[in-house]
């Protein structure tokens, strides 16, 4: 059994401008960029939906993971997301739901995923999410969106990923966490009313948002955060920065671009809110290159300029737009 919903060459599709080489952060986490690829892929605009990185906060000792709420891509692109009950086998689950227009979104070993290769394939077990296009079964072919392009998986890989052999339940499997794509769920918007629904998601999302500025409480922690890291192994130092200064950074640099987004549409005096979300995803990687000079050659630095600087912006950006955008 073969079946796909649009047909796409992992060869020549092209990635959606927000993963383009020139952003400061062409990726952020696989969740978020999984999603903007499915949308791009299937023809939405994934910038539209874009209001949720406003939301990022200090978690303690993590940012938050940003990611499309569900309700939000009902909303604008009409897509009603659910969990699908693994009760047979995925690839099976896979076949029925494409057939119907839907895409899988399952939890997968990043171990099998090619697309890694260099950090993950073939080298560790890591939890990743990836949206599934087309599945040849007889060919032993996946097509799949994963962080920030389309690739293919097959043969080995392909049945180990879709644990085709062996038995279906064991002590040791635990299904995975699967999420259906519904497509066409929900009349999608477009044009002037799809900028409409993406501002007033603006205005939720802004209540959302974190009533004190996150960076000041970052920087009463982060001096800590150095001196832990600074006697740590270069892996320790790669796993916080995935969950500091690459889920802020990435986010910001999001909610700059959605910004700019609804200033080619007519939102006007943004300007300074996008330089200001601009700034602190400039400032979030320079601040990662100086933390790993510590970690891996021991230079020390002042963290002050950097994180006083992220402050300063955080609170410029969103003082506009509460001024302009609050209710």
């Amino acid at each position: 059994m073969t079946v796909a919903l649009r047909p796409i060459d992992p060869a020549s599709h092209q990635p959606h401008p927000l993963h383009t080489a020139d952003r400061v952060w062409p990726q952020s986490n696989c969740y978020v960029d999984l999603w903007i690829e499915l949308l791009h892929g299937n023809g939405y605009d994934p910038l539209a939906g874009c209001a949720f990185s406003l939301t990022t906060d200090l978690e303690g000792d993590q940012w938050t993971f940003f990611k499309y709420p569900l309700a939000d891509l009902e909303r604008l692109y009409g897509i009603e997301v659910f969990e699908l009950n693994v009760w047979r086998r995925l690839a099976s689950h896979i076949a029925d739901q494409l057939a119907q227009g839907r895409s899988v979104i399952p939890e997968v070993d990043a171990f099998y995923l090619p697309d890694t290769a260099g950090t993950s394939y073939r080298i560790e077990h890591v939890k990743t999410s990836i949206a599934i296009q087309h599945l040849d079964l007889p060919g032993r072919r996946l097509g799949y969106f994963h962080n920030a392009g389309f690739y293919e998986v097959s043969d080995e890989d392909f049945t180990n990923l879709l644990r085709l052999e062996g038995p279906l339940t064991s002590p040791e499997y635990l299904p995975p966490y699967v999420e259906v794509a519904k497509f066409g769920a929900r009349p999608a918007m477009a044009g002037t009313a799809l900028v409409s629904g993406a501002i007033d998601l603006l205005r939720a999302h802004l209540d959302r948002a974190p009533a004190g500025n996150p960076f000041h409480r970052y920087a009463a922690r982060f001096g800590n955060d150095l001196q832990w890291l600074a006697s740590e192994p270069l892996s320790s130092f790669h796993g916080y920065a995935f969950a500091t200064l690459r889920q802020f950074g990435a986010s910001f640099e999001t909610a700059a671009l959605f910004l700019g987004w609804l200033a080619e549409r007519g939102e006007t005096g943004l300007d300074p809110a996008i330089a200001a979300f601009s700034e602190i995803a400039a400032t979030a990687k320079s601040l990662q290159f100086r933390t790993a000079r510590l970690v891996g050659a021991g230079k020390v630095f002042a963290p002050e300029p950097f994180l006083d600087g992220m402050a300063a912006s955080w609170d410029a950006g969103f003082e506009l737009l509460r001024s302009r955008y609050g209710r």
